[in-house]
């Protein structure tokens, strides 16, 4: 069953919703939701030990205590790459990339309020994650792309039995148009972006780290930023942690993106608390899965980044290449986005110091070796 602390409210302007009427945005702003909600306390690290191997081991702080859809995303391993610098390996997750955190919580609040179907839009995977865990719940699922998506991406979404709509003109406009089917009566839109649970399946990605590290978090964490959806739920995961008295010291965030579309790193630099009021100037990128001009929840990302001392960095084609062959050389097959933060932090330098954690997020076999 769904918690007692199940509404939605708009950090905006403050309008609240239920969650049961598949409102999927403000309905006086048309921004994203946030979620009214606060993790258990005095549960302790030691709780955790005999509990399953998944996210779900960490149901005293996530809104949904349970799913019967699990297919075991979670708990993926932390390894070396310097002296000072190490990897989570999310891209070991079912679908092959951390969405899973966050498409395990949207699917399983879809299945518990039984829409008529569901709706997504995504460079990929995102979309790939819902269309697998709806599959898995028995929700018929509509997932919009960009014409241009990858193949092998489009492909796995298909396999899982989700109806594929490619839509001309980028990411702007696959979001509107999923976003005008979100509109219709019974639709649930998973959207990554506008709905919270998603943020609170990501999350989980810094309890693990917190539980392996031994109830500490690392100097910083550094993460690759488009609509800013692991960036925000490792932020709000700290936030946690810290009232709830589990860690005395924050980490710095880290927010990477690809010189080609950066968008936010333009802003942070120059002092403004939201997006810059031009369009941004864009080219393509091989980082796709963070190549967004006008992410919705940009005040938040920049305001998180501010609050925690950390900065933007920005990486060039040519590293992302370079950086996706180094650890193809260590043994890691990473996507292009995926090795954005590697790109970014392998040189050191002053944003870059003491102890730093990257996620590997998605798998190389999703976009293929970059030319």
């Amino acid at each position: 069953m769904l918690t007692d602390m199940t509404t939605y409210y708009c950090p905006v302007d403050g309008t609240r919703s239920a969650i049961t009427a598949l409102t999927w945005c403000c309905p006086a702003c048309r921004g994203p939701w946030d979620l009214d909600f606060t993790p258990a306390r005095d549960v302790g690290m030691n709780a955790l030990s005999h509990r399953i191997n998944s996210l779900w081991r960490y149901k005293d702080f996530l809104p949904l205590d349970s799913s019967t859809i699990s297919l075991g995303e979670g708990r993926t391993p932390l390894v070396g790459l310097t002296d000072t610098v190490s990897a989570k390996l999310d891209y070991l997750m079912p679908t092959l990339s951390f969405k899973d955190r966050g498409a395990v919580m949207l699917a399983e609040l879809a299945r518990r309020l039984g829409p008529d179907r569901v709706v997504a839009d995504s460079t990929g995977n995102a979309g790939t994650s819902v269309a697998a865990y709806c599959a898995r719940a028995g929700l018929p699922c509509t997932v919009y792309v960009p014409e241009g998506t990858s193949a092998k991406k489009t492909e796995q979404i298909q396999a899982h039995g989700a109806h594929l709509v490619a839509v001309p003109g980028g990411r702007e406009a696959t979001a509107l148009a999923a976003r005008a089917a979100a509109d219709g009566p019974g639709v649930f839109y998973a959207s990554h972006v506008f709905n919270p649970y998603f943020l609170h399946g990501t999350k989980t990605y810094v309890y693990e780290l917190w539980e392996d590290l031994g109830g500490r978090l690392p100097d910083a964490l550094a993460v690759p930023v488009g609509n800013g959806t692991l960036l925000l739920g490792a932020a709000l995961a700290v936030s946690e942690l810290h009232a709830l008295g589990l860690i005395e010291a924050r980490p710095r965030l880290l927010a990477v993106q690809a010189e080609a579309v950066s968008p936010l790193a333009a802003a942070f630099h120059a002092g403004a608390d939201d997006l810059l009021p031009a369009d941004p100037a864009t080219a393509p990128t091989l980082a796709e899965g963070i190549a967004i001009p006008r992410p919705p929840r940009a005040r938040q990302i920049l305001a998180a980044v501010r609050a925690s001392g950390g900065t933007f960095l920005t990486v060039p084609e040519d590293d992302i290449r370079e950086a996706q062959r180094n650890l193809a050389a260590r043994g890691l097959y990473v996507e292009t986005t995926g090795v954005a933060c590697w790109a970014a932090v392998r040189d050191g330098g002053d944003a870059v110091r003491g102890s730093v954690v990257v996620p590997l997020c998605g798998a190389g076999l999703k976009t293929g070796t970059a030319g």
